[in-house]
């Protein structure tokens, strides 16, 4: 999904960028000026690990993202942390997300939200976390406490506990598995299927 994206609008955020140099200068800094050692201790200034910290902080993101010179998704979170000097560099959103994903005609056709939520960069993989709510125009609801979106095999999955609304019934069970445009699902130990009345559509 984001492979070559296009971040083009930022509303009402601040930005904040550090680059590796300067973290770890900053870390440096903080040494010399606080002392390294005490009684024969290292100072806690030592312990600080540059691949730790964020190399960008995004506070109140609502923000179009492209794709291929589309619009295709919007997000909006309190807090988005960028970790691109560590190993496996990943984007966290650890207050929470909301994804939109629209049509070419701009029209939202499926929405998420989740507690919290982690997307590891070059595996184009989406970690979903707490009170997963997957919606899918017209009237689909999906809710987890876990999600994986492999956008990489256009692929959604989940091992947790989950519940489906349709237009005319209710399913449940442990462990999910969908492809990315939720046409085609199977729940791996259904527990219910319930069948939905015109009383319980109000």
């Amino acid at each position: 999904m984001f492979s070559g994206f296009q971040v083009f609008r930022f509303s009402g955020c601040r930005i904040f960028r550090f680059s590796g140099l300067a973290v770890a200068f900053a870390a440096a800094m903080v040494v010399m000026f606080s002392g390294c050692k005490e009684d024969g201790k290292l100072g806690v200034a030592t312990r600080i690990d540059p691949k730790k910290m964020p190399s960008m902080s995004t506070v109140n993101v609502a923000t179009l993202i492209s794709d291929s010179g589309i619009t295709q998704y919007k997000i909006v979170s309190p807090l988005w942390n960028v970790y691109d000097e560590v190993d496996t560099p990943y984007w966290n959103f650890p207050k929470g997300i909301y994804l939109q994903k629209f049509d070419r005609k701009f029209n939202v056709i499926a929405s998420v939200a989740a507690d919290s939520a982690k997307f590891f960069r070059l595996q184009n993989l989406w970690k979903l976390d707490g009170n997963v709510e997957l919606k899918k125009e017209p009237g689909e609801l999906f809710l987890t406490q876990q999600l994986f979106w492999d956008q990489r095999r256009n692929r959604l999955y989940s091992d947790s506990f989950i519940h489906i609304e349709t237009p005319d019934r209710m399913l449940e069970g442990h462990g999910f598995e969908s492809n990315d445009r939720l046409t085609k699902y199977s729940i791996r130990r259904p527990t219910g299927i319930f069948p939905v009345s015109e009383d319980m559509r109000r």
